[in-house]
C-alpha cells in the first residue's frame, strides 16, 4: 500500500456492496456461470458457445447492471438475442430473461446460506462510526438492501443506491459514475469530498470518471493491475488495510 487516507478530510465514502462489504460477489460469480453454460449448452443459434470461465465475469459482467452484464456477454459471444420484455419469464431466451434467471438463481443461494461481512471491511465501518463522515451503498445489485439486512449492515448507511434504484430515477450503471455522484448529492457531499470503494473495473472507472477525491481498488480477483489501470488511486486486499492503527493499516490518519 503506497498511502493512506485522511478519513477526516472526507465527508462521504460510497462502498460497492458484492466483493467490498460482503462475499456476496462470489455467490454472483457462480450464478452467472451456472445461468449463462446452461444458456450456451443449448444454444443451436450463431456465435461463440465456448464454455463461460472466470475471465468472462470479470472482462464483461462484474460491477455492471444485470442486464448490461447479460448484453455486453453476449455481444463478445456475438450471440444475437432480443431485449425482451419486462413481462419476460426467466425461462425465456431474451436479455431480460437470462438476467432475470441469473437473479433467481442468486436470491436461491441468499436465502438459503444467508451472508456474512468481510471482518475486516466491518472494521473499517467500526471506525469511520467514530467519525462525522457519512456513509453510503452503490450497488448494481437490486438485492442489495437484502443483502445489508441479511448481513445486519443496513442501518450503517444513510442511502442505499441499488440497481432498483438507478432504474427508478433513470441513472446509467456503473462505468458510468451517476450513481455514485447521486450518492453523494444525498449525503450532502461532492466528489471532490468523497471516497470511492470498489472491487471492479467498470465501478473503480466510476469513480475515476467522476474524479472522486480517492477511488480504493478492493482486489478481490480483478487484478491490482486491472483495478489501477481503470483508475484506482489506492489497491488494496482488504478494506482492514485502511483502519489507522491496525496490523494492515499506517500512520494515524
Amino acid at each position: 500500500m503506497t498511502r493512506q487516507i485522511d478519513w477526516g478530510d472526507r465527508a462521504a465514502v460510497l462502498f460497492d456492496l458484492d466483493g467490498v462489504i460482503t462475499p456476496t460477489a462470489e455467490v454472483h460469480m457462480r450464478a452467472w456461470e451456472v445461468m449463462f453454460n446452461d444458456f450456451l449448452a443449448g444454444w443451436k443459434g450463431e456465435g461463440d458457445t465456448a464454455t463461460y470461465t472466470d475471465q468472462d465475469y470479470f472482462d464483461h459482467v462484474d460491477g455492471k447492471p444485470r442486464y448490461d452484464g447479460v448484453r455486453d456477454f453476449l455481444a463478445s459471444r456475438g450471440i444475437p438475442l432480443p431485449e425482451g420484455e419486462e413481462s419476460d419469464g426467466p425461462e425465456t431466451d431474451t436479455v431480460r430473461g437470462l438476467g432475470d434467471r441469473k437473479n433467481d438463481a442468486f436470491n436461491a443461494v441468499l436465502e438459503r446460506d444467508g451472508v456474512t461481512a468481510y471482518p475486516g471491511s466491518v472494521a473499517l465501518l467500526d471506525h469511520l462510526a467514530t467519525l462525522p463522515v457519512r456513509l453510503g451503498v452503490v450497488s448494481s445489485s437490486a438485492n442489495a438492501p437484502a443483502v445489508l439486512e441479511a448481513a445486519g449492515l443496513l442501518d450503517r448507511f444513510e442511502t442505499v443506491v441499488s440497481g432498483a434504484v438507478a432504474h427508478e430515477l433513470g441513472l446509467p450503471g456503473k462505468p458510468a459514475p451517476d450513481t455514485f455522484l447521486h450518492a453523494a448529492q444525498v449525503l450532502g457531499a461532492t466528489a471532490a469530498t468523497s471516497v470511492v470503494i470498489e472491487d471492479a473495473v467498470s465501478g473503480v472507472r466510476a469513480g475515476a470518471t467522476g474524479q472522486f477525491a480517492d477511488v480504493v481498488g478492493v482486489d478481490r480477483g480483478a487484478g491490482a493491475e486491472a483495478l489501477t489501470a481503470a483508475g484506482a488511486t489506492l489497491v488494496v486486499d482488504d478494506l482492514a488495510e485502511l483502519v489507522p492503527g491496525s496490523a494492515d493499516g499506517e500512520g494515524d490518519a
